[in-house]
């Protein structure tokens, strides 16, 4: 029987965006944390399961950047 590949879901799409952004715009962990509300530790974890990452968490992040979902997802 042939496997599925698996599926990159949207929160970790979303996170790798973000991740994405903080290098080409050399942000560092620090700035990223306060900026999400969470201690830096919390990034770590993130990176391995970015299930827990909130739509609020998210919207403060683009607050705090001034760009919107759109320029995040196409950067």
């Amino acid at each position: 029987m042939k496997k599925k590949p698996d599926r990159i879901t949207l929160h970790k799409k979303i996170w790798c965006k973000i991740r994405y952004y903080q290098q080409l715009n050399n942000i560092d962990d620090e700035t990223l944390a306060t900026a999400l509300n969470v201690h830096e530790r919390t990034l770590r974890e993130y990176d391995k399961n970015s299930a827990n990452v909130t739509m609020g968490k998210i919207d403060n992040f683009l607050f705090v950047n001034n760009i919107t979902l759109d320029e995040l997802l196409n950067a």
